[in-house]
């Protein structure tokens, strides 16, 4: 089912679908997910009065008329709980929280509240009450936090869009793991009016989505001045004459120098974020070494300067007196082992400020700066035995940002390669940073790279396309993946075609060869196959890790051809290139 908003809407506007038909299936779908992605989900009941007034409309009247989200739980929205991961918490709110109310006013309809690291501290999607939810790519890895069930919600395909919060970077690490566009946006963009607090003065209320179409056309209509919230800001764009900072026909990009940039040992992750930069140079970008300490030193402060003390400011008397309701780690976190001197905060204050005129300085440079969205992904047995430390980790390229006032938008960037047997790749993401209300300009820059991103199709070959072979040369455009065999199920004959030799691979042998594995976009992937002669054919080939990828496949003919002494089994030698220097 295409989920797209555009997507939607066209198919409401053209009434080929009706929202109730929508629901319904979604309905079903959400039974069949992980549980642990919601923490309450819609009534029929409820559903039946959204739909009500929806129907009682023309699709071409509202905006997001009919579009299905998710709500993180610790926004409020009315006629549902919000507790925060933290059942002794909840309650229920009178009203829905600015932006909620915005949204429905607009047309969306919310499926209910997501699971979240409690109190929203975290950027793991382990310290919930409601269980860990698996990674739809990986399930033994983390889904990420503390937006945890919002980005779910998403890989899913349960909703379109979906609000989460992002403190220290729960709206881009869950993003990243989940293969979706993530939008932090400036501070005080999108009113925190009706969210309960981890640092009041550095939340920000944000938007995950399937593309970065989706996450601009969210954004633009979410934005809106909230006169009752005390952190909310005016959007240039929304003033008199006011406009939107955009991307330059000619920019340029900062990358933070090699020896500031940390992958926690993570090979994969360094290759796919290598592979990115090159990507963003390709369409058109300048790449600029920036010297990125002094962002990392800021983000020290977040946990180890008085803002720790903020997150008690907003729940930790409620933490001591139900101490037994609370994680241990949040406990933790939250809990102060000793009060600092009120003269630290100002010292914080001070040493915050001579960071960000470094920063700023380095930024001044560049249009943005491009780095890992997070340098390595953990199992949830992994973070369990050691939930501090590789949290801490997870923060690395996150951490300063709301402390520095700069916005951030994380894209997809492709997949990275994974020494776990039991994982081929995982989703891989980059984070675009920006000065504060450059929004609008990393939302330029995410549909400008994005088509280089497009998934590519992989496919191996074993014979003449080999390096080295007659014709490779078809090859050349294509991307090299990895040298690799295939799994012991299949059987190998040689036959001629026209003045080159080939090979015909068929299942159900018992033998392993030797193939390479390349990647074509879908369009050069489509002009690849039609030149493919009988009796060769493109199929689904195992490889000896368990991946499926497309392949050269034999038909029956062969075997005819067999039989007949046109062709002959080889399999024995079990690489094409043996067979080639045998004759």
């Amino acid at each position: 089912m295409d989920l797209k908003i555009s997507s939607l809407l066209s198919a409401y506007r053209s009434h080929s679908l009706s929202p109730r038909e929508l629901f319904q299936s979604l309905l079903l779908k959400m039974e069949k997910a992980p549980n642990a992605i919601w923490i309450q989900k819609i009534s029929q009941d409820q559903l039946d009065a959204y739909l009500k007034v929806l129907e009682d409309q023309d699709p071409e009247s509202l905006p997001l008329y009919g579009i299905p989200f998710a709500i993180k739980d610790n926004i409020d929205c009315g006629g549902f709980e919000s507790t925060a991961a933290c059942p002794a918490y909840a309650y229920r709110p009178s009203q829905s929280a600015f932006v909620v109310e915005r949204l429905i006013k607009l047309g969306a309809v919310p499926l209910g509240k997501t699971n979240m690291d409690q109190f929203a501290t975290g950027l793991v999607g382990v310290r919930t009450p409601y269980g860990s939810i698996p990674n739809k790519f990986a399930p033994e890895y983390i889904s990420g936090g503390s937006s945890s069930g919002s980005a779910a919600a998403l890989a899913y395909e349960l909703c379109s869009f979906s609000l989460g919060t992002d403190t220290a970077g729960s709206g881009r690490v869950p993003a990243a793991y989940n293969n979706l566009v993530g939008v932090k946006p400036t501070r005080g963009l999108l009113s925190t009016n009706g969210v309960i607090p981890a640092c009041k003065s550095l939340d920000c209320v944000s938007i995950f989505a399937l593309n970065p179409a989706d996450a601009r056309y969210v954004f633009h209509l979410a934005v809106e001045e909230d006169p009752e919230e005390p952190y909310s800001r005016i959007a240039p764009w929304k003033k008199p004459n006011g406009f939107a900072a955009r991307l330059p026909e000619s920019w340029t990009f900062g990358v933070p120098e090699e020896r500031e940039l940390e992958f926690f040992g993570n090979a994969g992750y360094k290759k796919a974020f290598d592979k990115a930069v090159q990507i963003f140079e390709k369409a058109g970008g300048k790449k600029v070494t920036i010297h990125f300490t002094p962002f990392l030193e800021a983000a020290h402060l977040l946990y180890e300067g008085p803002w720790v003390f903020e997150r008690y400011d907003a729940v930790g008397k409620f933490i001591e007196a139900h101490p037994n309701e609370i994680h241990p780690v949040t406990k933790a976190i939250i809990s102060p082992k000793t009060t600092p001197h009120p003269s630290q905060v100002f010292a914080g204050f001070h040493a915050l400020q001579a960071k960000k005129k470094i920063a700023d300085q380095e930024f001044s440079k560049v249009d943005f700066i491009l780095t890992p969205t997070a340098g390595t992904i953990y199992k949830t047995a992994e973070v369990e035995a050691n939930p501090i430390q590789l949290n801490s980790n997870l923060g690395y390229y996150t951490n300063y940002m709301n402390l520095l006032d700069y916005s951030a938008l994380a894209i997809p960037a492709g997949k990275a390669p994974s020494t776990d047997p039991s994982v081929s790749e995982f989703p891989f993401g980059v984070t675009l940073v920006g000065k504060a209300f450059d929004d609008f300009k990393l939302l330029d820059v995410a549909e400008k790279v994005s088509p280089f991103f497009t998934s590519k199709i992989e496919f191996a070959v074993c014979g003449a396309h080999l390096k080295g072979e007659p014709l490779h040369g078809q090859l050349e455009s294509a991307e090299f993946i990895e040298a690799t065999t295939t799994a012991p199920e299949y059987t190998m004959f040689a036959f001629q075609d026209g003045n080159i030799p080939k090979p015909a691979l068929v299942s159900g042998g018992s033998t392993s060869f030797y193939v390479e594995v390349y990647a074509f976009s879908p369009a050069e992937f489509g002009k690849f196959v039609e030149n493919i002669p009988a009796p060769l054919s493109m199929g689904k080939i195992k490889l000896s890790n368990g991946k499926m990828v497309s392949g050269f496949i034999g038909d029956t003919s062969i075997l005819q051809k067999a039989d007949e002494g046109l062709a002959k089994d080889i399999s024995v030698l079990g690489d094409w290139r043996k067979y080639r220097l045998s004759l």
